[in-house]
């Protein structure tokens, strides 16, 4: 949406507001924020400084990513923080009482479950589908078309990918992110490669090269990574 677009108003210092947008009287508000063109904002929540919500998709030319779909518009729950500097595009959709923490930046066609959060920094490519209670801590990079079930734990530096020839596919190869199953849990600066899944319970040791999937309730250590226990 054009900048032009954007309107000022008086209710915070640099306020610029999209067609559309309709902010709850209780809705707390830092200065400088921009709320596109749509967004919805629930009761209660917190926009720090400088964040962008509803912010429209742009596609570099050899992009894999589906185009925006017409008239998306990105969502934020009743009584959810979004950190100083954080980016949320357009068709993005936070749960209730999320903290989105600072610079972090949630991609198109992302869902983030209630009480889930987003560490300062982190990337949500699109297309990723995060459960409730989900935890990302500081750096973490969540990969395009990833799972991510309820209750994870992802620590600092953690990285998913989801291109196994890294950047030399084939026409019709869709990338695969990784399935992160319900309460496993991810070590600082883990490594998962695309496609594996790592099952319920397990945990993923700090510097792991994941290759393969991991079983439930296994720990998983080393480069590449092997059961230990």
């Amino acid at each position: 949406m054009p900048a032009a677009e954007l309107t000022p108003s008086d209710r915070a210092p640099g306020l610029l507001l999209g067609a559309g947008v309709e902010l709850p009287d209780d809705v707390e508000l830092g200065g400088h924020v921009v709320l596109h063109v749509g967004s919805r904002i629930g009761s209660g929540a917190r926009l720090q400084d400088g964040c962008v919500i509803g912010k429209p998709v742009a596609l570099g030319r050899h992009s894999s990513a589906a185009p925006p779909e017409e008239g998306a518009v990105a969502s934020v729950g009743a009584g959810t923080t979004i950190g100083a500097g954080a980016v949320v595009l357009a068709g993005a959709s936070i749960g209730a009482r999320c903290m989105v923490g600072d610079q972090a930046h949630v991609r198109e066609r992302a869902e983030i479950g209630d009480e889930s959060v987003v560490g300062r920094g982190v990337s949500v490519d699109f297309d990723v589908r995060v459960g409730a209670r989900v935890r990302m801590q500081t750096g973490a990079y969540v990969t395009a078309r990833s799972v991510v079930e309820d209750d994870v734990f992802i620590a600092p530096g953690a990285l998913l990918t989801n291109d196994p020839t890294a950047g030399r596919r084939p026409e019709g190869m869709e990338l695969r992110g990784a399935t992160l199953r319900r309460g496993c849990r991810i070590g600082a600066g883990a490594v998962l490669l695309p496609g594996v899944e790592v099952g319920e319970e397990a945990f993923v040791a700090a510097g792991a090269v994941v290759t393969t999937d991991v079983p439930p309730g296994a720990l998983v250590m080393g480069v590449p990574a092997r059961v230990v226990r």
